[in-house]
């Protein structure tokens, strides 16, 4: 799926790397680096940002993704366990790819939510399976 991401954002030679967790440890990892002390659904750390930024072009950096909040997000959106994983990982590699909703403007958010849509779009018709619904992390 990573890869199929990367291909639709014409990257199709790029790394990442993607570390699938519970709860307890996003937390860690959330208020470690984020210094927030809480669970959150995923978490990027780009590589192509701040000091060393370019040293390997190809690597994007790290995808975390917390299993159980994915699987309550899910559970409340009514969506499948998987559609939400793979929505999460999207979000996570358009973070890596420099979109942000956070920190940006209010129109560098509604770009991010439409590329997470045309994507998430293209992946459900090579993945039907996978089902639609999930809401942006």
């Amino acid at each position: 799926m990573a890869q199929t991401i990367l291909n639709a954002s014409g990257c199709p030679d790029a790394e990442l790397s993607l570390v699938i967790v519970n709860d307890r440890q996003i937390r860690v990892i959330n208020r470690d680096y984020l210094q927030r002390d809480r669970p959150t659904n995923v978490i990027s750390f780009a590589m192509q940002e701040g000091e060393g930024a370019g040293i390997s072009p190809l690597l994007l950096g790290d995808v975390v993704i917390s299993a159980e909040t994915a699987a309550r997000d899910a559970a409340e959106a009514g969506t499948s366990f998987a559609g939400e994983l793979y929505f999460l990982l999207l979000h996570g590699i358009l973070h890596l790819l420099g979109y942000d909703h956070e920190r940006g403007s209010a129109a560098a958010a509604a770009r991010m939510e439409a590329r997470e849509r045309e994507i998430f779009a293209e992946l459900l018709i090579l993945f039907p399976e996978i089902e639609s619904g999930p809401a942006a992390g």
